[in-house]
């Protein structure tokens, strides 16, 4: 009888561990089908594509999950990729020599980041990617970014509107914050990106804004 328990019970530790394997299993293949739509819908805004052409753009991607306060890549640091979010919050930090915080961006959902001055020309970076929440991101190396460019006419297009997107957004940035008093930067802010405000701290979103967590205090009320 004892070895007829034995058998039971190492039956049942490896039916168990079975269906623990397998609902991680199918766990994970349905984010990673849900990543994979994300991100062929967020292409698809700018051209169309085939299923077999988004295999190909697929297959230069890797994917990466990191948790919350944890660096994507550091100050000094080489930078391997730019990054597509699928879902979390990171914060792109530029530290100065006092040891003050400046948030350079935010980067939810749908959009893409990184050192992009490190990642282009494969030097060391000024900045540090930060997570502000549990993250999962699409990562596109330099090699891999130019072979995407080069063999399909239809991502060089996506990536050229996107960088140009991205000029026009950094300007109207400094302009803002060369023009325009806290007050207004933060109801442009708010106009702009709602959803971002309830997902930040207050110390966060004034050192994006260029002002004290006092001045942003007043703001608020």
């Amino acid at each position: 009888m004892l070895g007829v328990k034995l058998v039971q019970t190492s039956t049942f530790k490896s039916f168990t561990n079975f269906i623990t394997k397998f609902i991680f299993w199918k766990r994970s293949s349905l984010l990673f089908n849900a990543m994979q739509e994300k991100l062929r819908k967020h292409i698809e805004e700018i051209v169309p594509l085939t299923d077999e052409e988004f295999s190909f753009v697929l297959s230069n991607f890797t994917i990466k999950k990191f948790k919350k306060q944890q660096f994507l890549f550091q100050e000094g640091e080489s930078v391997q990729y730019t990054y597509f979010v699928t879902s979390g919050l990171l914060k792109l930090v530029y530290m100065d020599d006092l040891g003050k915080e400046h948030i350079v961006s935010f980067a939810m959902e749908d959009w893409w980041e990184s050192d992009f001055f490190a990642f282009f020309t494969q030097s060391k970076a000024s900045m540090s990617l930060k997570c502000l929440e549990d993250t999962s991101v699409f990562c596109l190396s330099l090699e891999d970014y130019q072979k995407l460019c080069s063999g399909m006419q239809k991502m060089e297009s996506f990536f050229l509107k996107k960088s140009n997107l991205g000029f026009i957004g950094s300007q109207q940035r400094i302009l803002s914050l060369l023009t325009t008093n806290a007050k207004e930067r933060y109801e442009q802010l708010l106009k702009l990106y709602p959803s971002l405000l309830k997902r930040v701290s207050k110390t966060q979103l004034a050192s994006y804004l260029g002002v004290s967590r006092e001045t942003l205090s007043r703001l608020y009320s």
